[in-house]
């Protein structure tokens, strides 16, 4: 019997990591107008299946970590109504946010949980000295390394734009045509109310009527090695959003295989597949909320500043995998597209404010709900 909810409320946990995380790999492409929500969603399910299927090869030292030994006796760790708890309090968690369209980090939510239950079970003598170093710090840090490292990359992407003579211009409407406007001088600012792109100033004929948002994009003119950059960008930002992708299944999915370490009738690469299907099954069907937030409230996008955040978040996001460091890819990525957004002065900043809020919530929320469903759990 144990057996059986254990998996079940793993599933619907994966389900609900998928349904909050998934669309974060390729919310860049959607953002810019590089594609639509149908592609993009598709993308970020094959690729994040990937990941979780090399995550058996790549990813074990993260099993160890999320199983909850070190954080409490093992005897305690070993049981199911443990693991229990830490499934359905994360789970409730990140459906809660999904469901209200906040991006929150999965990992932060197993955290809180193991948190939670563990003090249930054992008190003050948690052990939080390796909850501090093995959790709490790499998930404070990472968003602010992702940040940095998002204002240099695009910093030094956009600089490597101008030295090879590579412009900007506006795909607008007049009319029934669309017709490229240059970008040479001046900026240009987007009312998130109205959706309306407001030129301070973009050429000399201002008898042109710019439509809205969803008919305007701004593209790359000019060649790069011969290649036309637009495509060159486009190209390489799809392959990025995959490795993003790639990445997130890689890094969550031993979190959440973890807690299926004491049903004994599967085997990790049987965990690790059924949590795969979660995840792709809950990004299919419930992403759309968070999509849209972390697509279009962050900051303005465009595809130079998708690129250079999916480059941050992906090698971030996979060195960490590889070290056994469990980061949050929500953390990561919306912290290198935050800091895009800074760079080019187009971030949202009551926008990242609220996100940031949701992040603090997750911890005592997942805490809470764990510690509970611990207490009422026969032993």
């Amino acid at each position: 019997m144990w057996t059986i909810i254990i998996f079940v409320a793993t599933v619907f946990l994966a389900y609900a990591n998928g349904a909050n995380d998934n669309f974060k790999g390729v919310a860049t492409l959607f953002g810019s107008k590089t594609t639509n929500y149908k592609i993009a969603i598709w993308w970020a399910t094959l690729t994040t299946f990937a990941g979780s299927i090399f995550s058996v090869i790549l990813a074990n030292a993260l099993l160890k970590n999320f199983s909850g030994k070190g954080l409490v006796p093992d005897a305690i760790a070993d049981t199911g109504s443990f693991h229990l708890a830490v499934a359905l309090g994360a789970a409730l968690t990140v459906i809660l946010a999904t469901v209200t369209g906040f991006p929150i980090s999965t990992t932060h939510g197993i955290t809180g949980a193991l948190t939670g239950a563990g003090l249930a079970a054992i008190g003050t003598q948690l052990n939080f000295a390796a909850l501090g170093k093995s959790f709490l710090i790499p998930l404070l840090v990472s968003p602010l390394i992702a940040m940095i490292l998002g204002i240099i990359l695009y910093s030094l992407l956009h600089y490597g734009r101008t030295a090879f003579g590579i412009e900007k211009a506006w795909c607008v409407c007049v009319g029934n045509k669309r017709q490229l406007i240059p970008v040479t001088t001046g900026t240009h600012q987007v009312d998130t109310l109205t959706k309306k792109f407001t030129p301070t100033r973009i050429t000399s004929t201002p008898e042109i009527a710019v439509d809205t948002l969803e008919n305007c994009d701004q593209q790359y003119i000019g060649n790069f090695w011969g290649i036309d950059s637009q495509k060159l960008v486009d190209v390489c930002h799809f392959l990025s959003a995959g490795a993003v992708s790639f990445a997130r299944g890689l890094n969550d999915t031993p979190k959440i295989v973890a807690l299926l370490l004491t049903v004994t009738a599967f085997s990790i690469r049987g965990g690790m597949l059924a949590v795969g299907l979660g995840m792709a099954i809950g990004g299919l069907l419930n992403a759309r909320k968070v999509a849209m937030t972390v697509s279009n409230k962050i900051t303005t996008l465009n595809p130079g500043k998708g690129l250079a955040a999916n480059l941050v978040t992906g090698f971030l996001v996979i060195f960490a995998s590889r070290m056994g460091v469990p980061v949050s890819t929500t953390h990561v990525s919306v912290g290198s597209i935050f800091g895009v957004g800074v760079v080019s002065k187009t971030a949202h900043i009551g926008m990242f404010s609220k996100v940031l809020s949701s992040w603090i919530l997750t911890l005592p929320i997942a805490a809470t709900l764990s510690s509970i469903t611990y207490l009422l759990l026969p032993k």
